[in-house]
Protein backbone atom coordinates (compact mmCIF):
# COMPACT_ATOMS: atom_id res chain seq x y z
CA UNK A 1 0.00 0.00 0.00
CA UNK A 2 1.22 3.64 -1.19
CA UNK A 3 2.07 5.96 1.79
CA UNK A 4 -0.55 8.49 0.69
CA UNK A 5 -3.11 5.46 0.78
CA UNK A 6 -2.26 4.61 4.37
CA UNK A 7 -2.37 8.13 5.43
CA UNK A 8 -5.61 9.78 3.25
CA UNK A 9 -7.54 6.24 3.69
CA UNK A 10 -10.47 4.38 4.93
CA UNK A 11 -10.08 0.65 5.73
CA UNK A 12 -12.90 -1.55 5.93
CA UNK A 13 -12.24 -5.41 7.30
CA UNK A 14 -14.50 -8.38 6.91
CA UNK A 15 -16.14 -11.30 4.64
CA UNK A 16 -17.10 -9.56 0.59
CA UNK A 17 -21.07 -10.23 -0.71
CA UNK A 18 -22.27 -9.31 -3.49
CA UNK A 19 -22.59 -5.31 -4.59
CA UNK A 20 -26.45 -3.93 -3.49
CA UNK A 21 -27.42 -1.56 -6.21
CA UNK A 22 -30.81 0.27 -6.57
CA UNK A 23 -32.17 2.57 -8.84
CA UNK A 24 -32.31 6.39 -7.84
CA UNK A 25 -33.87 8.58 -10.69
CA UNK A 26 -32.88 6.41 -13.67
CA UNK A 27 -28.89 5.77 -12.59
CA UNK A 28 -27.63 2.94 -10.24
CA UNK A 29 -26.49 3.24 -6.75
CA UNK A 30 -23.93 0.55 -5.26
CA UNK A 31 -23.22 -0.51 -1.97
CA UNK A 32 -20.13 -2.83 -0.97
CA UNK A 33 -20.59 -5.13 1.70
CA UNK A 34 -17.36 -5.59 3.76
CA UNK A 35 -17.99 -7.42 7.31
CA UNK A 36 -21.03 -5.64 8.92
CA UNK A 37 -20.26 -2.45 6.75
CA UNK A 38 -22.28 -1.16 3.60
CA UNK A 39 -19.62 0.97 1.74
CA UNK A 40 -21.38 3.61 -0.54
CA UNK A 41 -19.27 3.29 -3.81
CA UNK A 42 -20.50 6.09 -5.90
CA UNK A 43 -19.00 8.76 -4.33
CA UNK A 44 -15.18 6.51 -5.08
CA UNK A 45 -15.29 6.71 -8.55
CA UNK A 46 -12.20 8.52 -9.51
CA UNK A 47 -10.11 7.77 -6.42
CA UNK A 48 -8.00 5.57 -4.86
CA UNK A 49 -8.78 2.14 -4.06
CA UNK A 50 -7.54 -0.66 -2.34
CA UNK A 51 -8.63 -4.51 -1.78
CA UNK A 52 -6.55 -6.97 -0.21
CA UNK A 53 -7.32 -10.85 -0.01
CA UNK A 54 -6.40 -11.82 4.20
CA UNK A 55 -5.91 -15.33 2.69
CA UNK A 56 -8.85 -16.66 4.50
CA UNK A 57 -12.43 -17.73 3.56
CA UNK A 58 -15.79 -18.56 5.44
CA UNK A 59 -18.95 -20.12 4.32
CA UNK A 60 -21.58 -18.13 4.04
CA UNK A 61 -23.81 -20.58 5.27
CA UNK A 62 -21.68 -22.98 7.87
CA UNK A 63 -19.04 -20.11 8.78
CA UNK A 64 -16.54 -23.08 8.46
CA UNK A 65 -12.82 -22.14 7.24
CA UNK A 66 -12.67 -23.99 3.28
CA UNK A 67 -9.14 -23.44 1.41
CA UNK A 68 -11.66 -23.30 -1.77
CA UNK A 69 -14.85 -21.27 -2.55
CA UNK A 70 -17.65 -23.30 -4.18
CA UNK A 71 -20.09 -21.65 -5.69
CA UNK A 72 -19.21 -18.64 -4.69
CA UNK A 73 -19.05 -18.77 -0.91
CA UNK A 74 -19.80 -22.22 0.18
CA UNK A 75 -17.65 -24.72 1.57
CA UNK A 76 -17.96 -28.14 0.31
CA UNK A 77 -19.81 -29.90 2.74
CA UNK A 78 -22.65 -27.19 2.10
CA UNK A 79 -22.11 -27.08 -1.91
CA UNK A 80 -23.18 -31.33 -1.74
CA UNK A 81 -26.10 -30.58 0.37
CA UNK A 82 -28.14 -27.69 0.17
CA UNK A 83 -30.69 -26.96 -2.36
CA UNK A 84 -29.08 -23.68 -2.87
CA UNK A 85 -26.16 -25.45 -4.88
CA UNK A 86 -28.26 -28.15 -6.45
CA UNK A 87 -27.61 -28.21 -10.35
CA UNK A 88 -31.70 -27.59 -10.91
CA UNK A 89 -30.46 -23.85 -9.31
CA UNK A 90 -28.86 -23.71 -13.03
CA UNK A 91 -30.90 -25.87 -15.16
CA UNK A 92 -34.45 -24.87 -13.77
CA UNK A 93 -36.03 -26.93 -15.88
CA UNK A 94 -34.78 -29.78 -14.06
CA UNK A 95 -36.25 -28.62 -10.85
CA UNK A 96 -37.29 -31.81 -8.98
CA UNK A 97 -39.30 -30.88 -5.67
CA UNK A 98 -42.27 -32.41 -6.64
CA UNK A 99 -40.71 -35.57 -7.33
CA UNK A 100 -40.21 -35.26 -3.87
CA UNK A 101 -35.89 -35.50 -3.80
CA UNK A 102 -35.64 -31.89 -3.32
CA UNK A 103 -32.31 -31.30 -0.98
CA UNK A 104 -34.55 -29.11 1.42
CA UNK A 105 -38.30 -28.93 0.65
CA UNK A 106 -38.95 -25.37 3.24
CA UNK A 107 -36.40 -23.62 0.86
CA UNK A 108 -37.75 -24.76 -2.22
CA UNK A 109 -41.07 -23.73 -1.40
CA UNK A 110 -40.04 -20.36 -0.29
CA UNK A 111 -37.23 -20.05 -3.79
CA UNK A 112 -38.86 -22.58 -6.22
CA UNK A 113 -42.49 -22.72 -5.59
CA UNK A 114 -43.50 -18.91 -5.84
CA UNK A 115 -43.90 -16.41 -9.01
CA UNK A 116 -41.10 -16.26 -11.05
CA UNK A 117 -40.90 -13.92 -14.16
CA UNK A 118 -39.07 -14.76 -17.71
CA UNK A 119 -37.61 -11.45 -18.83
CA UNK A 120 -35.66 -10.33 -22.23
CA UNK A 121 -32.86 -7.78 -21.37
CA UNK A 122 -30.02 -5.76 -22.94
CA UNK A 123 -26.27 -6.89 -21.22
CA UNK A 124 -23.89 -7.74 -24.45
CA UNK A 125 -27.14 -8.00 -26.64
CA UNK A 126 -29.99 -9.65 -26.17
CA UNK A 127 -30.67 -12.95 -23.95
CA UNK A 128 -33.79 -14.64 -22.24
CA UNK A 129 -33.14 -15.35 -18.53
CA UNK A 130 -35.90 -16.11 -15.50
CA UNK A 131 -35.70 -14.74 -11.60
CA UNK A 132 -37.79 -14.54 -8.81
CA UNK A 133 -40.77 -12.03 -8.85
CA UNK A 134 -39.00 -10.20 -5.19
CA UNK A 135 -36.12 -10.83 -7.34
CA UNK A 136 -37.00 -7.51 -9.72
CA UNK A 137 -35.06 -5.25 -10.71
CA UNK A 138 -32.02 -6.68 -9.47
CA UNK A 139 -31.10 -9.51 -11.10
CA UNK A 140 -30.75 -7.21 -14.15
CA UNK A 141 -28.85 -4.37 -12.13
CA UNK A 142 -26.50 -7.66 -11.29
CA UNK A 143 -26.03 -8.37 -15.08
CA UNK A 144 -25.66 -5.11 -15.92
CA UNK A 145 -28.23 -4.75 -18.40
CA UNK A 146 -28.88 -1.65 -20.22
CA UNK A 147 -32.77 -1.91 -20.47
CA UNK A 148 -34.74 -5.30 -19.59
CA UNK A 149 -38.27 -6.34 -20.29
CA UNK A 150 -40.77 -9.45 -18.52
CA UNK A 151 -42.26 -11.57 -20.79
CA UNK A 152 -44.17 -13.91 -18.66
CA UNK A 153 -44.96 -14.60 -15.36
CA UNK A 154 -45.19 -18.28 -14.45
CA UNK A 155 -46.40 -20.31 -10.83
CA UNK A 156 -43.01 -21.65 -10.14
CA UNK A 157 -38.88 -21.91 -11.19
CA UNK A 158 -39.19 -25.21 -13.15
CA UNK A 159 -42.29 -23.41 -15.45
CA UNK A 160 -39.89 -20.69 -15.83
CA UNK A 161 -37.17 -22.63 -16.62
CA UNK A 162 -39.72 -24.90 -19.14
CA UNK A 163 -40.49 -21.63 -20.81
CA UNK A 164 -36.36 -20.21 -21.26
CA UNK A 165 -35.65 -23.51 -22.47
CA UNK A 166 -38.42 -22.59 -25.35
CA UNK A 167 -37.06 -19.28 -26.21
CA UNK A 168 -33.38 -20.79 -26.21
CA UNK A 169 -33.92 -21.89 -29.94
CA UNK A 170 -33.99 -18.43 -30.84
CA UNK A 171 -32.56 -16.24 -28.29
CA UNK A 172 -29.18 -16.98 -26.32
CA UNK A 173 -29.17 -16.85 -22.65
CA UNK A 174 -25.69 -15.85 -21.85
CA UNK A 175 -24.42 -12.70 -21.38
CA UNK A 176 -20.92 -11.53 -22.87
CA UNK A 177 -19.51 -10.42 -19.66
CA UNK A 178 -16.70 -8.44 -21.68
CA UNK A 179 -18.79 -7.27 -24.07
CA UNK A 180 -20.59 -5.51 -21.50
CA UNK A 181 -17.84 -3.70 -19.47
CA UNK A 182 -17.12 -2.06 -22.47
CA UNK A 183 -19.88 -0.08 -23.26
CA UNK A 184 -20.77 -0.77 -26.30
CA UNK A 185 -23.76 -2.58 -26.69
CA UNK A 186 -26.49 -0.99 -29.01
CA UNK A 187 -29.78 -0.15 -27.57
CA UNK A 188 -32.63 -2.18 -28.50
CA UNK A 189 -36.40 -2.06 -28.35
CA UNK A 190 -37.41 -5.50 -26.31
CA UNK A 191 -40.42 -5.39 -27.15
CA UNK A 192 -40.22 -5.70 -30.57
CA UNK A 193 -38.11 -9.15 -29.82
CA UNK A 194 -41.10 -10.21 -27.61
CA UNK A 195 -43.51 -9.63 -30.18
CA UNK A 196 -41.31 -11.90 -32.57
CA UNK A 197 -40.99 -14.27 -30.00
CA UNK A 198 -44.75 -14.58 -29.19
CA UNK A 199 -45.75 -14.58 -32.73
CA UNK A 200 -43.42 -17.30 -33.44
CA UNK A 201 -44.08 -19.35 -30.39
CA UNK A 202 -47.84 -18.90 -30.14
CA UNK A 203 -48.68 -23.04 -30.40
CA UNK A 204 -46.23 -24.10 -28.15
CA UNK A 205 -47.21 -21.04 -25.20
CA UNK A 206 -50.96 -22.33 -26.28
CA UNK A 207 -49.72 -26.16 -25.58
CA UNK A 208 -48.18 -24.79 -22.14
CA UNK A 209 -51.25 -23.33 -21.15
CA UNK A 210 -53.41 -26.00 -21.65
CA UNK A 211 -51.04 -28.98 -19.69
CA UNK A 212 -50.12 -26.30 -16.60
CA UNK A 213 -53.34 -23.54 -16.43
CA UNK A 214 -53.51 -20.24 -17.73
CA UNK A 215 -52.61 -18.74 -14.51
CA UNK A 216 -49.35 -20.69 -14.41
CA UNK A 217 -48.11 -19.35 -17.20
CA UNK A 218 -49.04 -15.68 -18.25
CA UNK A 219 -47.67 -13.79 -21.54
CA UNK A 220 -46.96 -10.25 -20.00
CA UNK A 221 -48.06 -7.67 -22.94
CA UNK A 222 -48.23 -4.80 -21.18
CA UNK A 223 -44.54 -4.47 -19.14
CA UNK A 224 -42.69 -0.78 -19.75
CA UNK A 225 -39.23 -1.78 -20.22
CA UNK A 226 -36.91 -0.93 -17.47
CA UNK A 227 -34.03 1.11 -18.43
CA UNK A 228 -30.79 1.40 -16.83
CA UNK A 229 -27.24 4.15 -16.27
CA UNK A 230 -24.45 2.93 -14.43
CA UNK A 231 -21.56 4.85 -12.51
CA UNK A 232 -19.40 4.79 -15.05
CA UNK A 233 -16.23 7.79 -15.35
CA UNK A 234 -14.53 5.31 -18.23
CA UNK A 235 -15.07 1.96 -19.76
CA UNK A 236 -11.75 0.17 -20.66
CA UNK A 237 -10.89 -0.44 -24.08
CA UNK A 238 -9.59 -4.24 -22.70
CA UNK A 239 -10.49 -6.04 -20.52
CA UNK A 240 -8.38 -7.49 -17.53
CA UNK A 241 -9.63 -9.44 -15.16
CA UNK A 242 -7.84 -9.83 -11.94
CA UNK A 243 -7.48 -13.11 -9.81
CA UNK A 244 -7.17 -12.49 -5.90
CA UNK A 245 -5.87 -15.94 -5.45
CA UNK A 246 -2.93 -15.31 -7.15
CA UNK A 247 -2.50 -11.34 -6.84
CA UNK A 248 -4.08 -10.68 -3.27
CA UNK A 249 -3.46 -7.20 -3.65
CA UNK A 250 -5.66 -4.88 -6.01
CA UNK A 251 -4.84 -1.13 -5.42
CA UNK A 252 -6.08 1.25 -8.52
CA UNK A 253 -8.45 4.16 -9.28
CA UNK A 254 -11.55 3.34 -9.46
CA UNK A 255 -13.36 4.49 -12.91
CA UNK A 256 -16.74 2.75 -12.52
CA UNK A 257 -19.34 0.04 -11.73
CA UNK A 258 -21.76 -2.36 -14.17
CA UNK A 259 -22.95 -5.72 -13.26
CA UNK A 260 -21.25 -7.04 -9.93
CA UNK A 261 -18.01 -5.65 -11.59
CA UNK A 262 -15.62 -2.53 -10.11
CA UNK A 263 -13.20 -1.22 -13.07
CA UNK A 264 -10.08 0.33 -12.62
CA UNK A 265 -7.32 2.04 -14.69
CA UNK A 266 -5.86 -1.49 -14.49
CA UNK A 267 -8.40 -4.30 -14.91
CA UNK A 268 -11.77 -5.25 -13.51
CA UNK A 269 -13.04 -7.81 -10.83
CA UNK A 270 -16.63 -9.65 -10.00
CA UNK A 271 -17.05 -9.19 -6.50
CA UNK A 272 -19.45 -11.80 -6.77
CA UNK A 273 -17.02 -14.10 -7.15
CA UNK A 274 -14.89 -13.24 -4.12
CA UNK A 275 -18.02 -13.62 -1.63
CA UNK A 276 -17.02 -14.80 1.13
CA UNK A 277 -13.12 -13.94 1.02
CA UNK A 278 -11.99 -11.88 4.16
CA UNK A 279 -10.90 -8.61 2.61
CA UNK A 280 -9.17 -5.45 4.04
CA UNK A 281 -10.77 -2.39 1.74
CA UNK A 282 -9.22 0.69 1.76
CA UNK A 283 -10.70 3.65 0.44
CA UNK A 284 -9.18 7.38 -0.62
CA UNK A 285 -11.16 10.37 1.68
Amino acid sequence: MTDKMAVDARVFTGALKKMQGEMVDGLVHYRLPVGETLLPLNDLIGKQFSLSYRGKIHCVHCGKRTRKSFNQGFCFTCFSHLAACDSCIMSPEKCHYDAGTCREPEWGERNCMTDHVVYLANSSGIKVGITRLDQVPIRWIDQGAINALPIFRVATRRLSGVVENLFRSEVSDRTNWRVMLKGQVPELDLRVERDRLFDHFVDDITALQQKYGVQAVQPVKDAQQYIFRYPVQQYPVKVTSFNLDKIPVIESVLQGIKGQYLMFDTGVINIRKYTAYQMDVSVEV
